[in-house]
């Protein structure tokens, strides 16, 4: 069977999802809560939120982590067209070491980074290690972030990681939880149940903050 998606037509590929996302953005409304907006710092998100990073502001100074493969090459292109800076990784020993060295130089220089932190292939929820060895190996602290929307054009995609995202007019937040940050002394372990736990607070706390958003009408202030 012919692979759809191939090195031959990923520019192709990439364009369409690119102009589909484009038109979508008109429709959506992100407003962020708490961002404690620490430069540098380390973004973390389930993967079924790596849509979120699109209510973050400064895309210019943001690097995402994304994967080696065929796929990640089409989301690649598509988050560089957005304005975000790349960095490719994969779970093999080799990619995994380039990629940590790639956003290890780049929060040194200021920078932010975004990870999903049980991506890319999962088990779902399980945080892996990178946030923690970016944190302690350059002092910036892990922002943990939860998107959220009541409304029904807020979707979960039949994916592996039940991906969130907007299908036509959304308002959506993004919750923003305590920064974590991680002392050379600490376990690798103990900062991995940290950040799961903020994370599934935010999860807990977000259709609160959501109503909040909506008594205070954030989305026509914005306007």
């Amino acid at each position: 069977m012919v692979r759809l998606i191939n090195k031959k037509n990923i520019d192709k590929i990439s364009d369409i999802v690119y102009a589909i996302l484009r038109i979508q953005e008109f429709f959506t409304h992100i407003i962020e809560i708490n961002n404690p907006q620490i430069k540098p710092c380390i973004y973390a998100m389930w993967h079924e939120n790596q849509f979120c990073i699109h209510g973050i502001k400064d895309k210019a100074h943001l690097n995402v982590l994304i994967s080696n493969s065929t796929d990640g090459e089409i989301i690649a292109r598509t988050v560089e067209k957005w304005g975000f800076k790349v960095v490719r990784g994969s779970s093999a020993r080799k990619g995994c070491v380039t990629s940590t060295m790639q956003l290890i130089t780049r929060l040194n220089e200021g920078e932010c980074a975004a990870l999903m932190v049980d991506g890319p292939h999962g088990p779902l929820h399980k945080v892996k290690k990178g946030a923690f060895t970016l944190a302690k190996e350059t002092g910036a602290p892990i922002v943990p972030v939860h998107w959220y929307s009541a409304e029904k054009t807020f979707i979960t995609l039949p994916s592996w990681d039940k991906m969130k995202t907007p299908f036509g007019n959304c308002n959506i937040i993004n919750l923003y939880g305590e920064p974590i940050y991680v002392k050379p002394e600490d376990d690798e372990k103990e900062i991995a149940e940290r950040l799961k736990s903020a994370l599934v607070d935010l999860e807990r706390r977000a259709p609160e903050e959501f109503k909040k958003a909506e008594k205070l009408k954030l989305w026509k202030k914005r306007k």
